[in-house]
């Protein structure tokens, strides 16, 4: 913790929403995702017109990769930060700013502000981040920690291509650039999940955290990032995205197993991440076995989607909240219920289309229901804790 390096009394005249990057984010990204879920499956089962200025599939998928699961990054990273770097993390007005920022083009899709504004800002959020992390890194020589700036340069420069593919501009498809950003988000959680997964799961059930392994990381990351770059080239051989699939979700199984995570059901703050997590193993084997139908392929992007990405945020959000609010992390409300929700809302929204497709619309609202219930809790559970001081009376 901060507490040498804070002026307690400076601290105290901020508001405890914004004392810490994770506090507005996490709260704010929770109940984004109830309502943009809850707007989607509203549009897409009835089929009803909206005030939207950009096509209703793209805004769904675009704001649950650039609206809801950025914001849940923008969070830890900029919370993460201070604990990598002994730098004081952004607070007060310089975070309400980039709270704005964030904000604004989730509204402004409902105006009919020009496309091009709402890219800039959406771009200035992501900069704004970058340069907070990245500023605190280099005046501290934390170099490890660097490779989120290309990570967030990566993802800037996809976001403002995925507004160009709204006029047709680039040469691929707004689907091809989601594709892509699934797997960044892979990769992400890949290279977190790595570092803070087994030594979580080592220190609540105290046994020694299993060494990382140089070339299991590499098998296990580096397809990830070379699937990412051939989701722009079609036509290349459906051999070589098997191997890589193939490559990958057998190197992610043998770390997920080396993690310890079968030593871990009796808590759900733990599990809950080895469950998620093992969707991305899991979602990698699936895609191989779906490689020759488009549909089911299509489908499993849910199962990253939903399964690894929204699930890890989902387990992640509830540790930090508890940890970096002063609270006993392992003595929290009881949330296992959320976490089973999303599971299943996770395989409904996968298993259903794929066995039964003509029934699309009823998978997509009971999968919305479960998505919707966990969210909900968050919100309603952790969300108080998250505009209060922390209870141990220490600054963040």
């Amino acid at each position: 913790m901060m507490i040498n390096i804070v002026d307690k009394a400076k601290e105290d005249r901020i508001p405890p929403i914004l004392r810490l990057g994770f506090r507005p984010f996490f709260l704010l990204a929770s109940i984004y995702a109830v309502f943009t879920v809850s707007v989607w499956s509203w549009m897409f089962s009835t089929g009803s017109s909206t005030s939207l200025s950009v096509p209703p599939l793209w805004w769904h998928a675009h704001e649950m990769l650039f609206g809801f699961a950025i914001a849940v990054v923008a969070g830890f990273l900029l919370t993460a930060v201070q604990t990598w770097t002994g730098v004081k993390g952004t607070s007060g007005w310089k975070l309400a700013i980039i709270v704005m920022l964030w904000l604004l083009p989730r509204v402004l899709f409902w105006t009919d502000t020009p496309l091009a504004v709402i890219a800039v800002i959406d771009g200035a959020f992501l900069l704004a981040v970058g340069w907070e992390v990245g500023m605190r890194v280099v005046k501290t020589k934390r170099w490890r920690n660097l490779f989120f700036i290309p990570m967030l340069t990566v993802a800037l420069i996809a976001n403002f291509a995925s507004y160009a593919t709204v006029k047709g501009m680039p040469p691929f498809s707004s689907n091809v650039l989601w594709q892509a950003m699934i797997w960044w988000f892979m990769l992400l959680i890949s290279i977190m999940g790595g570092r803070v997964i087994p030594f979580f799961t080592a220190k609540r059930f105290q046994f020694e955290a299993p060494k990382a392994l140089l070339w299991l990381d590499v098998a296990a990351n580096l397809p990830l990032v070379l699937l990412a770059i051939l989701s722009f080239f079609p036509l290349v051989s459906s051999t070589v995205t098997l191997a890589l699939l193939l490559v990958a979700g057998s190197a992610q199984l043998i770390r997920l197993f080396r993690w310890g995570g079968f030593k871990s059901m009796s808590e759900p703050l733990v599990w809950s991440l080895h469950v998620f997590y093992f969707a991305l193993p899991l979602g990698l084997f699936a895609k191989a076995l779906a490689i020759s139908s488009p549909w089911v392929s299509h489908t499993l992007i849910h199962l990253l989607a939903m399964g690894t990405l929204a699930g890890v945020i989902l387990a992640m959000i509830t540790r930090v909240t508890m940890g970096h609010t002063g609270r006993a992390i392992y003595q929290g409300p009881k949330f296992a219920f959320a976490f089973l929700s999303l599971v299943i809302a996770s395989f409904i929204r996968v298993m259903g289309p794929t066995i039964w497709p003509e029934y699309l619309s009823t998978w997509v609202v009971a999968a919305a229901v479960g998505w919707v219930i966990s969210f909900v809790a968050f919100a309603v559970i952790f969300g108080p804790m998250l505009m209060k001081a922390r209870v141990d009376g220490h600054p963040g």
